[in-house]
Order: C-alpha cells, then structure tokens, then sequence
C-alpha cells in the first residue's frame, strides 16, 4: 500500500471516528438532512481544494482564491447590471449575462497568468505573490462595488445557475458541478501524464526538469487552471445569492488550504490527492457543523477548527511516521 493510500484510509478512519463522536455529543446530528448538508456544505470549498491541491504537490501555494472569487463575483453582476440607472451601484454594462459569465471568467485567469509568471518564470515565493493578488483583485471587487454591494438591476436569468435544483435528485447544480471537477481531477491525477509530472515537480523539480518535464509550463497551466476553478466558484456563489460583494469568500483562501492539509497533501510537496481533500472537507464539514450544534459561539469555532486541523496534522505524520519505523 502506498503511503498516499494510506494516509486517505488513515484520515478516513479519522472522519468516521468524528462523525460518530458527534452523533453521540450533538442534538439531532444523526439526520438524513444532516447527512446530506455535510455532503454538501463546503461544495465551493472542494471546487478551491482542486486547484490547491495540485498546486501545494509541487511545493507551491495559491492564497489568492478568495479574492479571485469575489471579483469574479462583482464582475459578473458589473457587467450584467442595466446601463441606465441613475444609481452608481445599480448601473452596469448592461451585457447578456453568457458573455459576462466569459469576461469574468477571463479576468480571473488573468489574475492566475500574473502568479504564474512570477512564480515559474522570475521563481519568487509562491506565497508572497499570491498573498499579493489576494489583495489585488481583492481590490478590484472593492472599486466596482465601491466598498459594498451589487445586487440590483440584475436579469432574470442572474440567479438561475446558482440556484437551480437537478430534477429527480434535489441536489444543487453547484454541488454537481463540484461532482464532476472531482472526477476529472481524480482522473488527471491518476490516469494521466500530467498528473504523474505534477508529482514528480514535487518531489524534485530539478530532477523533473533533467528529465525532460517543462517544469514552468506545467506550473503556470497549475495556476491558471486553480484561477479558473476559483472563478467558477464565485461565478456560482454570486448567481446564488444575486449579488457581488467585495468581502465574499473572506479566509476562503485559507479553508481551502485546511481542507488540503487534512487531506494528507504535504506542504513540502511531492505527496497529496484530490480524494484526500475531500475527505479533509468532510472533516471540516463535521467540525463546523458540530461546533453550531452544540452553539459554541463563532469566535470559539475558529479555535475548535485550528486545534482539530493541528491534532489531525500530527496524527498524520505520527501514523507515517510509525509506518516507516
């Protein structure tokens, strides 16, 4: 068994054991409807997961999602807004809203273009650059909406992504959308040259490029395809609610980066999956949900979740560790 196996049974095991504290400790926890809210909750946080994933296996990190959503977000709404209100937050481009979808998308994958190019091409710190386009686009959300909110003069068909239902099975088009980005990421990863070379940058770029891996070209495909899942992601959440909020997806960034190292994926690089993040989401799902129940108060939740995420963490590394040993 690989130790990427096992680590996703070890932190299977971790969530059931979870789970099962929380049926016995939190009033009504064990529910159909809970099952199906712990399933679904973090749907934007497993579609950011992707993206981080891929990128923290070959050693880099990409801390500008959150800001790459909600500018996504309020451009959409920007460019959908009719033209002709005499409201600066109610006036926008007036665009049929399949093309503001395509503009928005663009300027996200703009944002990942300029981490790529400072991160494999001029090698600056993954962390810094990206921590930098956070607040830049970030930015952006906050002089379109200046410091507020778009949500008015918006077409019918605005919130109609967001919002739908699919017939038969009553789950979001969202948490669908997320299904199948989980699936095509699980089969790049496997099944595919490029997941195999993601890995290898991993664990040794230097090797990889001797090797004959385009090592820039593949890191900046990482970058611009985790912008890209990060603009569907406010793309979605924007046509949900009906509106863009410069302050959306605050610390998203971060959750995503918990739920990545829960999942078993070494900050180091060379070692991660996408099933594993999932099951960090899981995790994440169960803590936050339980710590509602039981009505801690929210400042204690993001206590209750750094503890779990640090227990997890060195719980991982002991059970690899004595593995080896």
């Amino acid at each position: 068994m690989s130790n990427e196996s096992f680590v996703n049974i070890f932190m299977a095991v971790v969530l059931l054991g979870l789970f099962l504290l929380a049926s016995l400790i939190v009033p009504n926890f064990f529910s159909t409807q809970n099952l199906v809210n712990l399933i679904t909750k973090y749907w934007y946080l497993i579609i950011l997961g992707i993206g981080v994933t891929f990128l923290l296996t070959t050693g880099h990190f990409d801390m500008s999602v959150g800001g790459i959503i909600a500018m996504t977000g309020v451009l959409s709404v920007y460019f959908c807004q009719s033209a002709v209100s005499p409201m600066p937050l109610s006036s926008g481009l007036d665009m049929p809203y399949g093309i503001a979808i395509v503009l928005s998308l663009l300027g996200a994958i703009c944002i990942g273009a300029i981490n790529a190019f400072f991160i494999a091409k001029l090698k600056v710190a993954s962390i810094i650059i990206t921590l930098g386009t956070m607040s830049f686009a970030r930015g952006i959300a906050q002089i379109i909406t200046l410091g507020a909110q778009r949500n008015t003069s918006l077409p019918p068909d605005f919130g109609v992504i967001g919002n739908m239902f699919v017939p038969g099975i009553g789950i979001k088009l969202s948490v669908l959308i997320m299904v199948a980005f989980v699936i095509i990421a699980l089969i790049i990863e496997k099944k595919t040259v490029f997941g195999r070379r993601t890995y290898l940058i991993g664990a040794n770029a230097e090797a990889a490029r001797l090797s004959g891996v385009k090592v820039t070209k593949h890191v900046t495909a990482l970058y611009l395809i985790s912008a890209f899942l990060a603009g569907v992601t406010g793309l979605l959440l924007a046509s949900e609610y009906r509106a863009g909020l410069s302050n959306r997806a605050m610390g998203f960034e971060f959750d995503a980066l918990v739920i990545t190292l829960l999942g078993g994926t070494s900050i180091a690089g060379g070692f991660g999956s996408v099933l594993g993040t999932v099951i960090g989401a899981l995790i994440f799902a169960v803590v936050t949900t339980s710590a509602t129940g039981l009505l801690f108060p929210p400042d204690l939740e993001f206590i209750i979740k750094g503890v779990v995420t640090f227990l997890a963490i060195l719980a991982q590394r002991y059970a690899l560790d004595r593995r080896k040993g």
